[in-house]
């Protein structure tokens, strides 16, 4: 029964039968007969099931809840019966926003393997957000606060913003004095859940809501920074992504008596989220700790 726990609990973190069975790497209609052997052996629907769509029944709800814990604690458990091994190994699953692991994260990876050659990683760099169960990652680096509250966060990095152009753009446009300034430049800006065309300015007790436009936005950073660098307009992007520019007065920062943000409440830091596990995998606690004291300077 606690396999097919295992099945009715992934059926339920992938929202149907078929990313369950893609999950699992075996096939729909074995996902589909453990939960009806499942249903069968407690004499209760746990589904309501149509074509596209499943749904809990009450008692499917405590029940999930319940397996979630029994499988977590399952889990722990072996992991801390399981000999210790004097040199780590092990496979981890990273996705890390695109910008950050080009050019943070993964610099970093030839150094730890090379210290660590038994463990296997499997980096992904994507800027849409994504569900650690159902896709099986073991570890993700995101600006801000995760909303799951079943995960663990570690906080990287603090995420600094800047104002920045060429000096070629503002020689044709003039410098910003003021943040209300911005409202006369091409603003090229980074698309988050809650864009709606303003960036965030703070300097004491002042707070400015700022109403920017422009012809660019991006999910990433990295496509705003190409355009910025040919004169294309402002940008509003993390110091550890310009800095290089930055350093090269290729970028030249404006408003920097101002602290700037994408968000309302702040820029948010970079943190390194993971499932809860009392037990956590040997190679994941290695790979966390190396990026912390990597990070540690920026």
């Amino acid at each position: 029964m606690f396999n097919k726990l295992k099945i009715f609990t992934k059926v339920i973190e992938c929202g149907n039968f078929s990313k369950a069975a893609k999950a699992l790497n075996t096939t729909t209609s074995s996902v589909s007969r453990h939960i009806d052997a499942l249903e069968r052996e407690l004499e209760i629907k746990l589904l309501n099931r149509s074509t596209r769509h499943i749904e809990l029944t009450e008692a499917g709800e405590k029940l999930l809840d319940r397996s979630k814990k029994l499988i977590a604690d399952f889990d722990d458990t072996i992991n801390m019966i399981k000999p210790t091994t004097n040199e780590p190994e092990g496979y981890l699953k990273i996705s890390v926003f695109e910008s950050f692991g080009r050019l943070c994260i993964c610099p970093l990876l030839p150094k730890f393997l090379a210290k660590y050659p038994k463990i296997n990683i499997d980096i992904a760099l994507e800027n849409q957000m994504t569900n650690l169960y159902r896709d099986e990652i073991d570890l993700a680096i995101r600006i801000g606060e995760p909303e799951d509250s079943s995960l663990v966060m570690k906080k990287l990095v603090n995420n600094r913003v800047v104002v920045c152009g060429t000096p070629k753009y503002f020689e044709a446009h003039t410098l910003p004095k003021s943040p209300n300034d911005l409202t006369n430049h091409n603003c090229l800006t980074v698309k988050n859940n809650n864009y709606g065309g303003f960036w965030y300015f703070k300097k004491a007790n002042q707070c400015l809501k700022v109403p920017i436009s422009g012809n660019l936005v991006s999910q990433g950073g990295a496509p705003l920074l190409i355009a910025g660098k040919q004169n294309a307009g402002v940008l509003l992007l993390s110091y550890w992504m310009v800095k290089s520019e930055l350093e090269k007065n290729e970028l030249t920062e404006v408003l920097t008596d101002w602290q700037a943000s994408l968000y309302e409440n702040g820029s948010g830091s970079i943190y390194a989220v993971f499932k809860s596990n009392k037990y956590m995998k040997p190679a994941l606690r290695i790979f966390i700790d190396y990026i912390v004291e990597e990070l540690s300077g920026m």
